[in-house]
Protein backbone atom coordinates (compact mmCIF):
# COMPACT_ATOMS: atom_id res chain seq x y z
CA UNK A 1 0.00 0.00 0.00
CA UNK A 2 2.48 2.14 0.84
CA UNK A 3 4.97 0.98 -1.87
CA UNK A 4 4.38 4.05 -3.83
CA UNK A 5 5.68 6.43 -1.17
CA UNK A 6 9.09 4.46 -0.76
CA UNK A 7 11.06 7.53 -1.55
CA UNK A 8 9.12 10.07 0.71
CA UNK A 9 9.32 7.26 3.83
CA UNK A 10 13.23 7.07 3.36
CA UNK A 11 13.16 11.06 3.27
CA UNK A 12 10.84 10.88 6.71
CA UNK A 13 12.41 8.07 8.30
CA UNK A 14 16.56 9.71 7.66
CA UNK A 15 14.89 12.73 9.43
CA UNK A 16 14.35 10.76 12.21
CA UNK A 17 16.83 8.59 12.64
CA UNK A 18 18.63 12.40 12.53
CA UNK A 19 16.69 14.18 15.05
CA UNK A 20 17.28 10.71 17.52
CA UNK A 21 20.89 10.26 16.97
CA UNK A 22 21.70 14.11 17.57
CA UNK A 23 18.74 13.92 20.54
CA UNK A 24 16.79 16.62 19.10
CA UNK A 25 14.95 16.77 22.23
CA UNK A 26 12.89 20.00 21.23
CA UNK A 27 13.22 20.80 17.43
CA UNK A 28 10.79 23.85 17.89
CA UNK A 29 12.72 26.49 19.78
CA UNK A 30 12.86 30.65 19.88
CA UNK A 31 14.55 33.57 21.83
CA UNK A 32 13.82 33.33 25.56
CA UNK A 33 13.71 37.21 25.38
CA UNK A 34 13.34 39.77 27.98
CA UNK A 35 12.58 38.41 31.55
CA UNK A 36 14.89 35.31 31.30
CA UNK A 37 18.85 35.51 32.85
CA UNK A 38 19.37 34.62 29.32
CA UNK A 39 17.61 36.31 26.32
CA UNK A 40 19.06 34.67 23.30
CA UNK A 41 18.66 30.86 24.44
CA UNK A 42 16.62 28.90 22.49
CA UNK A 43 13.61 27.90 24.95
CA UNK A 44 11.42 24.81 23.73
CA UNK A 45 8.47 26.32 22.45
CA UNK A 46 6.05 23.44 24.38
CA UNK A 47 7.55 24.94 27.42
CA UNK A 48 6.96 28.06 26.86
CA UNK A 49 3.17 27.62 26.05
CA UNK A 50 3.19 26.03 28.93
CA UNK A 51 4.82 28.82 31.18
CA UNK A 52 1.75 30.60 29.40
CA UNK A 53 -0.67 28.78 30.95
CA UNK A 54 0.64 28.41 34.40
CA UNK A 55 0.77 32.41 33.64
CA UNK A 56 -2.61 32.40 32.81
CA UNK A 57 -3.87 30.07 35.61
CA UNK A 58 -2.33 32.17 38.18
CA UNK A 59 -3.74 35.77 36.99
CA UNK A 60 -7.27 33.63 37.17
CA UNK A 61 -6.29 32.55 40.60
CA UNK A 62 -5.81 36.06 41.95
CA UNK A 63 -8.28 38.17 40.64
CA UNK A 64 -10.65 38.02 43.27
CA UNK A 65 -13.55 39.32 40.93
CA UNK A 66 -13.59 35.77 39.59
CA UNK A 67 -15.68 32.94 41.84
CA UNK A 68 -13.57 30.53 43.40
CA UNK A 69 -12.28 27.46 42.25
CA UNK A 70 -11.78 23.98 43.20
CA UNK A 71 -9.73 21.07 41.42
CA UNK A 72 -11.35 17.99 42.15
CA UNK A 73 -9.38 15.02 41.44
CA UNK A 74 -9.88 11.13 40.66
CA UNK A 75 -7.08 9.19 41.84
CA UNK A 76 -8.14 5.57 40.79
CA UNK A 77 -7.17 3.85 37.84
CA UNK A 78 -10.70 1.91 37.75
CA UNK A 79 -13.11 2.57 35.03
CA UNK A 80 -15.94 1.22 33.40
CA UNK A 81 -14.51 2.23 30.29
CA UNK A 82 -12.03 -0.96 29.98
CA UNK A 83 -11.01 -3.80 31.90
CA UNK A 84 -12.85 -3.21 35.34
CA UNK A 85 -15.96 -3.27 33.50
CA UNK A 86 -17.82 -1.01 36.10
CA UNK A 87 -17.17 2.37 37.58
CA UNK A 88 -15.08 2.71 40.49
CA UNK A 89 -16.31 3.82 43.98
CA UNK A 90 -13.67 6.32 43.61
CA UNK A 91 -15.56 7.72 41.12
CA UNK A 92 -19.16 7.91 42.99
CA UNK A 93 -17.20 9.68 45.69
CA UNK A 94 -15.96 12.43 43.60
CA UNK A 95 -19.44 13.02 42.41
CA UNK A 96 -20.76 13.38 46.23
CA UNK A 97 -17.53 15.93 46.50
CA UNK A 98 -18.34 17.69 43.50
CA UNK A 99 -22.02 18.37 44.30
CA UNK A 100 -21.65 19.76 47.68
CA UNK A 101 -18.90 22.05 45.85
CA UNK A 102 -21.43 23.18 43.18
CA UNK A 103 -23.62 23.86 45.59
CA UNK A 104 -21.40 26.26 47.41
CA UNK A 105 -21.38 28.21 44.62
CA UNK A 106 -17.77 26.56 43.22
CA UNK A 107 -16.23 26.45 40.21
CA UNK A 108 -15.07 22.69 39.88
CA UNK A 109 -12.65 21.02 37.52
CA UNK A 110 -12.48 17.31 38.28
CA UNK A 111 -9.37 15.42 36.72
CA UNK A 112 -9.69 12.05 36.00
CA UNK A 113 -6.80 10.00 36.33
CA UNK A 114 -8.71 6.81 35.20
CA UNK A 115 -8.29 8.45 32.05
CA UNK A 116 -4.69 7.33 31.76
CA UNK A 117 -5.94 3.83 32.13
CA UNK A 118 -8.95 3.87 29.33
CA UNK A 119 -7.80 6.64 26.84
CA UNK A 120 -5.71 6.13 23.94
CA UNK A 121 -2.26 8.43 23.90
CA UNK A 122 -3.12 9.57 27.06
CA UNK A 123 0.11 9.46 29.33
CA UNK A 124 1.93 10.69 32.32
CA UNK A 125 5.83 10.28 31.63
CA UNK A 126 7.97 9.13 34.74
CA UNK A 127 9.68 11.83 36.99
CA UNK A 128 13.59 11.52 36.01
CA UNK A 129 14.53 12.97 38.92
CA UNK A 130 16.32 16.05 38.06
CA UNK A 131 15.77 17.53 41.42
CA UNK A 132 18.21 15.09 42.75
CA UNK A 133 21.07 16.19 40.06
CA UNK A 134 20.25 20.14 41.53
CA UNK A 135 17.15 21.99 42.61
CA UNK A 136 17.53 24.38 40.04
CA UNK A 137 17.59 21.55 37.26
CA UNK A 138 13.94 20.84 37.66
CA UNK A 139 12.38 23.45 35.88
CA UNK A 140 9.13 24.80 36.46
CA UNK A 141 6.82 23.84 34.92
CA UNK A 142 9.04 20.46 33.59
CA UNK A 143 11.15 21.03 30.88
CA UNK A 144 12.14 16.87 30.51
CA UNK A 145 8.80 16.39 28.11
CA UNK A 146 8.18 16.46 25.47
CA UNK A 147 11.60 14.35 24.11
CA UNK A 148 11.15 14.35 20.36
CA UNK A 149 14.27 12.60 20.18
CA UNK A 150 13.40 9.54 22.67
CA UNK A 151 9.55 9.59 21.33
CA UNK A 152 8.50 10.93 24.72
CA UNK A 153 5.71 12.94 23.61
CA UNK A 154 1.93 13.89 24.31
CA UNK A 155 2.83 14.46 28.33
CA UNK A 156 -0.74 14.83 30.03
CA UNK A 157 1.41 16.94 32.99
CA UNK A 158 1.25 20.53 30.70
CA UNK A 159 -2.69 20.45 31.02
CA UNK A 160 -2.28 19.40 34.72
CA UNK A 161 -0.04 21.94 36.06
CA UNK A 162 -2.50 25.09 34.79
CA UNK A 163 -5.08 23.06 36.94
CA UNK A 164 -3.71 23.16 40.29
CA UNK A 165 -2.28 26.73 39.70
CA UNK A 166 -5.90 28.14 39.17
CA UNK A 167 -7.43 26.28 41.92
CA UNK A 168 -7.86 27.73 45.32
CA UNK A 169 -8.38 24.51 47.18
CA UNK A 170 -7.47 21.03 45.92
CA UNK A 171 -9.41 17.85 46.77
CA UNK A 172 -8.02 14.35 45.99
CA UNK A 173 -10.37 11.24 45.99
CA UNK A 174 -8.56 8.06 45.66
CA UNK A 175 -8.17 4.28 46.84
CA UNK A 176 -5.08 2.64 48.36
CA UNK A 177 -3.54 0.48 46.07
CA UNK A 178 -0.66 -2.03 48.52
CA UNK A 179 -0.71 0.92 51.03
CA UNK A 180 0.59 3.50 48.65
CA UNK A 181 -1.01 5.82 45.80
CA UNK A 182 -2.46 4.08 43.01
CA UNK A 183 -0.17 4.12 39.84
CA UNK A 184 -1.87 7.32 38.25
CA UNK A 185 -1.69 9.16 41.03
CA UNK A 186 1.62 8.35 41.85
CA UNK A 187 2.36 9.72 38.41
CA UNK A 188 1.13 13.06 38.73
CA UNK A 189 2.68 13.65 41.99
CA UNK A 190 6.04 12.50 41.32
CA UNK A 191 5.97 15.03 38.40
CA UNK A 192 5.08 17.97 40.83
CA UNK A 193 8.02 18.34 42.58
CA UNK A 194 9.10 21.32 39.75
CA UNK A 195 6.23 22.94 41.96
CA UNK A 196 8.32 22.25 45.92
CA UNK A 197 11.46 24.61 44.58
CA UNK A 198 11.63 24.24 40.59
CA UNK A 199 13.44 26.70 38.38
CA UNK A 200 11.15 29.40 36.67
CA UNK A 201 14.10 30.14 34.13
CA UNK A 202 15.31 27.28 32.11
CA UNK A 203 18.22 29.80 30.64
CA UNK A 204 19.39 30.27 33.97
CA UNK A 205 21.08 26.59 33.61
CA UNK A 206 20.56 26.89 29.68
CA UNK A 207 18.69 24.06 29.66
CA UNK A 208 19.98 20.86 31.27
CA UNK A 209 23.53 21.99 31.96
CA UNK A 210 24.52 20.03 35.50
CA UNK A 211 27.39 22.25 36.07
CA UNK A 212 25.15 25.28 35.89
CA UNK A 213 22.66 24.40 37.84
CA UNK A 214 25.08 22.88 40.62
CA UNK A 215 26.36 26.24 40.51
CA UNK A 216 23.21 28.33 40.62
CA UNK A 217 21.64 26.11 43.61
CA UNK A 218 25.01 26.59 45.51
CA UNK A 219 25.24 30.29 45.60
CA UNK A 220 21.96 29.71 47.90
CA UNK A 221 18.88 28.62 46.11
CA UNK A 222 15.51 30.04 47.26
CA UNK A 223 13.30 27.17 46.68
CA UNK A 224 10.19 29.04 45.33
CA UNK A 225 7.04 26.89 46.42
CA UNK A 226 4.60 27.75 43.09
CA UNK A 227 1.41 26.42 45.02
CA UNK A 228 1.86 27.49 48.61
CA UNK A 229 -1.22 28.89 50.20
CA UNK A 230 -3.80 26.44 48.61
CA UNK A 231 -6.19 24.55 51.01
CA UNK A 232 -6.76 21.34 50.34
CA UNK A 233 -8.79 18.47 51.62
CA UNK A 234 -8.19 14.70 50.95
CA UNK A 235 -10.54 11.24 50.74
CA UNK A 236 -8.72 8.11 50.90
CA UNK A 237 -10.76 4.46 51.16
CA UNK A 238 -10.18 1.02 50.78
CA UNK A 239 -11.57 -1.95 51.74
CA UNK A 240 -9.05 -4.06 54.65
CA UNK A 241 -5.84 -2.03 55.46
CA UNK A 242 -3.58 0.97 54.63
CA UNK A 243 -5.98 4.07 54.22
CA UNK A 244 -4.78 5.72 57.15
CA UNK A 245 -1.23 5.50 55.97
CA UNK A 246 -1.68 6.76 52.49
CA UNK A 247 -3.98 9.36 53.96
CA UNK A 248 -1.14 10.85 56.03
CA UNK A 249 1.44 10.63 53.61
CA UNK A 250 -0.88 12.65 51.06
CA UNK A 251 -1.21 15.00 53.43
CA UNK A 252 2.61 15.17 54.72
CA UNK A 253 3.47 15.63 51.08
CA UNK A 254 0.84 18.49 50.48
CA UNK A 255 1.96 20.42 53.47
CA UNK A 256 5.66 20.00 52.27
CA UNK A 257 4.94 21.69 49.25
CA UNK A 258 3.41 25.15 51.47
CA UNK A 259 -0.30 23.70 50.85
CA UNK A 260 -2.99 23.93 53.69
CA UNK A 261 -4.85 21.75 55.52
CA UNK A 262 -8.62 22.64 55.67
CA UNK A 263 -8.76 20.64 59.09
CA UNK A 264 -9.31 17.37 60.19
CA UNK A 265 -12.41 16.97 59.01
CA UNK A 266 -11.30 17.64 55.54
CA UNK A 267 -8.79 14.97 55.99
CA UNK A 268 -10.89 11.45 55.80
CA UNK A 269 -10.08 8.08 55.60
CA UNK A 270 -12.22 4.66 55.83
CA UNK A 271 -13.26 1.83 54.99
CA UNK A 272 -16.17 0.34 52.31
CA UNK A 273 -17.21 -3.39 53.02
CA UNK A 274 -14.37 -3.94 55.51
CA UNK A 275 -12.86 -7.47 54.45
CA UNK A 276 -16.20 -8.13 52.37
CA UNK A 277 -16.16 -9.83 49.05
CA UNK A 278 -15.35 -7.27 46.09
CA UNK A 279 -17.91 -8.03 44.18
CA UNK A 280 -20.89 -6.85 46.61
CA UNK A 281 -18.20 -3.31 47.30
CA UNK A 282 -20.71 -1.59 45.41
CA UNK A 283 -23.43 -2.46 47.56
CA UNK A 284 -21.75 -2.07 50.47
CA UNK A 285 -20.59 1.60 49.80
CA UNK A 286 -24.93 2.27 48.80
CA UNK A 287 -25.44 0.99 52.56
CA UNK A 288 -22.75 3.02 54.24
CA UNK A 289 -24.89 6.04 54.22
CA UNK A 290 -22.41 7.71 57.13
CA UNK A 291 -19.61 7.25 54.81
CA UNK A 292 -20.97 9.09 52.17
CA UNK A 293 -21.82 11.82 54.91
CA UNK A 294 -18.18 11.63 55.58
CA UNK A 295 -17.23 12.18 51.89
CA UNK A 296 -19.60 15.31 52.08
CA UNK A 297 -18.43 16.91 55.28
CA UNK A 298 -14.71 16.56 53.78
CA UNK A 299 -15.94 18.90 50.32
CA UNK A 300 -18.08 21.30 52.84
CA UNK A 301 -15.49 21.78 55.11
CA UNK A 302 -12.84 22.53 52.11
CA UNK A 303 -14.82 24.75 51.07
CA UNK A 304 -15.78 26.65 53.84
CA UNK A 305 -12.00 27.27 54.35
CA UNK A 306 -11.39 28.35 51.02
CA UNK A 307 -14.37 31.16 51.39
CA UNK A 308 -12.50 31.71 55.15
CA UNK A 309 -9.29 32.59 53.24
CA UNK A 310 -10.96 34.91 50.52
CA UNK A 311 -12.47 36.82 52.90
CA UNK A 312 -9.79 37.33 55.02
CA UNK A 313 -10.98 35.21 57.71
CA UNK A 314 -8.37 32.24 57.97
CA UNK A 315 -5.04 33.57 58.51
CA UNK A 316 -1.78 31.13 58.01
CA UNK A 317 -0.04 30.83 61.52
CA UNK A 318 3.08 30.51 60.08
CA UNK A 319 2.58 34.06 57.76
CA UNK A 320 5.93 35.93 57.14
CA UNK A 321 7.74 33.33 59.24
CA UNK A 322 10.94 32.55 57.56
CA UNK A 323 11.95 28.82 56.71
CA UNK A 324 15.44 28.33 57.69
CA UNK A 325 16.03 24.64 56.25
CA UNK A 326 13.83 25.90 53.15
CA UNK A 327 14.71 22.15 51.13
Amino acid sequence: MFSPLGRELDTIIAAAWDAYSHSRKSPATRKAGAGFADPDYDLAVDWLKARDAIDQAQQRYDDTGLSLRILLINGSSRSEHTCPGEMSKTWRMVEIAKSCFVEMGFDVDVLNLSRLASEFGKQIHPCKSCASTSMALCHWPCSCYPNYSLGQTDDWMNEIYPLWVAAHGIMIVTPVNWYQAPTALKAMIDRLVCADGGNPDPSSTHGKTVSEAKELELRGWPYPRHLAGRHFGLIVHGDSIGAETLRRSLSDWLTDMKLISAGNMAECDGYVGYMKPYATSHEEFDKDTAFQEEVGNAARALGAAVRLARAGRLDNPAEGLSDPVPK
